[in-house]
């Protein structure tokens, strides 16, 4: 079995900052690219996709966040991080962790982490 695991929501004002990880554990192999996505409570809200990292630390990041966040990734800890700084009020989501992950046994399936409240007051 294979379990991400999320911390690091909570509430800030706006302009604050949070740091967001996810760890991956169970029979993984091998991790490709890590991601990010979001999911507002507005109703029809679809999940969008903040950041990615690849495996060899290839970032890439939606408009709305260049410049304020930063992902990044410690291979050895299959672990990902998100650093948020001058957060906004429409930065208010669940944040999901997502990995394409290899398991021992070759097959390979993406997986999600069970989301984190992030909560931006104005």
């Amino acid at each position: 079995q294979v379990q991400l695991v999320e911390s690091g929501g909570g509430l800030v004002q706006a302009g604050g900052s949070l740091r967001l990880s996810c760890a991956a554990s169970g029979n993984i192999l091998y991790i490709n690219t890590m991601a990010w996505y979001r999911q507002r409570q507005a109703p029809g809200n679809q999940r969008e996709l903040v950041a990615s990292i690849s495996s060899g630390g290839t970032a890439s990041y939606a408009d709305s966040v260049k410049g304020r966040f930063t992902i990044s990734r410690d291979n050895a800890k299959n672990t990902v991080y998100l650093q948020m700084n001058s957060l906004k009020p429409e930065d208010t989501a669940v944040y999901y962790c997502n990995a394409d992950i290899v398991r021992v046994g070759g097959r390979r399936m993406p997986y999600w982490g069970q989301g984190t409240q992030v909560t931006v007051s104005s």
